[in-house]
Formats: structure tokens, C-alpha cells, sequence
């Protein structure tokens, strides 16, 4: 064990704190962001648009990024990924995926090689090591962001039974998150659901709604809910009902807005909302 003055601090914080880039002004505009060394949380219910969250925060700045995409499958996230990245419509992007005519597309998505994805649908927590220790042999460090999509997809040690010991389990898994962000230097960021009063995301969700109320570990928690605008139009709101650096607003009320493009799955700010 080693022991520090602050002075003697300065010369040990490492890119601890350092922000990383993000496309969302919105939050910047609440005094949110995505700092190196750090643990953050997203919140929302299914089929709300946590992971497209996650990936466009992920696709946004050129930084290494280590993704554990349990929640989706290759095919899934190459698609979307192309699709943010192109501007192409992902329909389009996916039917020349499976048709075998994707060449276009790999010179520019080969350009980004320091984002890796793990499919692995039920990592253990010995699995998160060993990519990541993979990731460093490859590139000499450790990534910038690392992505885990989602937080109770990840097979930890606590045995499954009643809510205590799955609130008890997620606890564990969150101080564990923290502990990698702290040793490899990245900010961890997590996906999570909320409780069922709050899974059909259709209004703004409190810290109180984040299931299994693992509010105490992570620096920075974010729910999401949407709103629907017509057929094909959705917008998502941010909700930063944790921050420890900044603004917050347990209740969820207050909250930045983006609007989804369902045609290359980017969110924009909607500048009105600032």
C-alpha cells in the first residue's frame, strides 16, 4: 500500500478525470461527463434506446473503446454501427450485409480499429479481465470507454434468489466496475433496467425507478424515456438523476432531449431544449 500528499497526487492521477469526447451537448449543458477513471449507469426500459445511447456516445470521438455486447449480436451492432458511422439508411445497410455485398463498407470501418466488440451473451467476470487484458497486449493500453451492455447480463459470483440478494449481487457487480474504471483508467459505462412501473419508458424515471436501487457506487447515473412523434419518429430524453460532479435531478424531471433517426440510428440534440 501506498500512501500520498496531495501535492504527490498530482503525479499519480494518471488521465484520471479526464472527459471524454461526447455527441450529446445537452448533457454537457447539465454539468454531465463521461470521465476517464470513472463509473457511470444508464437506466430505461426495453426497446427504449439505452444501447444506441451507448453506441453513438462509443462511435463519437476517436478513442479506444472496449464494448461487451451481451445484450446484441453481431449482426445487430455491425449494422447500426455502419449506419451511424455512413449516414446510410440501416435497412439498406444490413440487406447488403446479408447479402454478401458489404465490400464498401470495410476499408472504412477497418479505419476504426481501436473499437472492439465481445458477443459473449453471459460474460463472467474473469471473461471482462481477460478481453481487456487482450486489448492491452494488442495496443499497448487499456481502452478509453469501456461499454457493458448489460450490467445483469455479466455473471457474477453472488447466487440468483430473492431481491435482497439480487440488489446485494448488483451492489458487488457495480463496486466492481468502479474498482476497473480506477485501474485501467477508462470510464466504465453500464446499461440497466428500471423497475416494471417505469419498463414502458413513456415518462420520466426517477432514481427510486433504476432496479435494484444501486444508486450508491457509480459517479454519474442517467435514466432515458421516450417520446413517441408519429410513425417512425422518437425522441429520448436524458435524465441525469445522478451526478456527483455536477447537476442533478433525482426526480428525473428535468432532462435533455435527442431525436432519433430510425433511417441511420443517430441522435441529435434538439437545440430548443438547451
Amino acid at each position: 500500500m501506498t500512501i500520498y500528499s496531495l501535492a504527490q497526487s498530482v503525479l499519480v492521477k494518471g488521465e484520471a478525470g479526464e472527459p471524454l469526447p461526447s455527441p450529446y451537448r445537452g448533457l454537457a449543458y447539465h454539468e454531465v461527463e463521461f470521465r476517464r477513471g470513472e463509473f457511470s449507469l444508464v437506466a430505461a426500459g426495453p426497446g427504449t434506446g439505452k444501447s444506441l445511447f451507448a453506441l453513438n456516445l462509443a462511435l463519437s470521438g476517436s478513442i479506444p473503446v472496449m464494448y461487451f455486447s451481451a445484450d446484441s449480436n453481431a449482426s445487430t451492432q455491425l449494422t447500426r454501427a455502419t449506419a451511424i458511422l455512413t449516414g446510410d439508411n440501416v435497412r439498406d445497410v444490413k440487406r447488403k450485409l446479408l447479402a454478401d455485398e458489404f465490400d464498401e463498407y470495410l476499408s472504412y470501418l477497418g479505419k476504426r480499429w481501436w473499437i472492439r466488440f465481445d458477443y459473449d451473451a453471459r460474460p463472467s467476470l474473469p471473461d471482462i479481465e481477460l478481453s481487456l487484458r487482450a486489448y492491452f497486449e494488442v495496443f499497448g493500453m487499456f481502452p478509453h470507454l469501456i461499454v457493458v451492455d448489460n450490467i445483469t447480463n455479466v455473471v457474477g459470483d453472488s447466487p440468483a434468489g430473492d431481491a435482497e440478494s439480487f440488489t446485494f449481487g448488483l451492489e458487488a457487480m457495480c463496486e466492481y466496475m468502479s474498482d476497473m474504471a480506477r485501474k485501467t483508467g477508462a470510464h466504465v459505462l453500464t446499461l440497466h433496467h428500471v423497475t416494471g412501473e417505469h419498463s414502458d419508458g413513456l415518462n420520466p424515471i426517477p432514481l427510486s425507478g433504476v432496479k435494484g436501487k444501486i444508486g450508491r457506487v457509480p459517479n454519474v447515473i442517467l435514466t432515458v424515456h421516450k417520446e413517441i412523434d408519429g410513425m417512425d419518429g422518437r425522441i429520448l430524453h436524458v435524465s441525469p438523476v445522478k451526478n456527483r460532479d455536477g447537476f442533478e435531478d433525482s426526480s428525473g424531471q428535468t432532462f435533455s432531449s435527442y431525436e432519433f433517426n430510425s433511417t441511420n440510428m443517430r441522435l441529435t440534440d434538439i437545440p430548443n431544449t438547451l
